[in-house]
């Protein structure tokens, strides 16, 4: 019996510990938010090799259009006659927050950026970076449209009606 209440409560603190690496942190790490900037900064100056090199092989953008979940074969195939005009995209950072996770607390960075675009106006971006040897590297990028409250019905009625 001894040796029962033993291993129950060697379980329940495996469990435990598991629990509490799993919960966020906010170490910094200044990376993660660089990797972030230059993304944005090679979309702008339409970069297409230095904008994608900072994605990984098996990352996945969705954008604002409910077709574009895209993986990278995907994303290519649209960004790149854009990137080779010279035409990209400006996204500037308006506030951002980063939480790390994952193996001693920073395997992972979880963002949340508000985004000022001069088209689209307040928009939101979310996702995953992973890091690395070669840095923080996106893994999931999430680019939504802000919606007011007020206008929420609007919109709806909007997208319903279909062209």
């Amino acid at each position: 019996m001894r040796g029962l209440i033993l291993a129950a409560m060697a379980g329940l603190m495996a469990q435990a510990s598991s629990a509490l690496a799993a919960e966020p942190c906010t170490a910094p790490d200044a990376g993660a938010a660089e990797t972030l900037d230059a993304l944005f900064r090679a979309a702008a100056r339409a970069d297409g090799p230095a904008y994608f090199a900072l994605f990984t092989p098996d990352a996945r953008f969705v954008g604002t259009d409910p077709h574009e979940d895209w993986d990278m074969t995907a994303f290519h195939a649209f960004a790149d006659p854009r990137f080779a005009k010279g035409r990209g995209w400006t996204f500037t950072p308006v506030a951002r927050r980063i939480a790390f996770t994952g193996e001693g607390c920073g395997r992972y960075a979880i963002f949340f950026e508000r985004l000022d675009n001069a088209g689209y106006g307040d928009t939101r971006g979310s996702g995953v970076l992973v890091r690395t040897p070669a840095g923080w590297r996106v893994r999931e990028y999430v680019l939504s449209f802000a919606v007011p409250n007020a206008r929420a019905e609007a919109v709806v009625s909007a997208i319903r009606a279909k062209p």
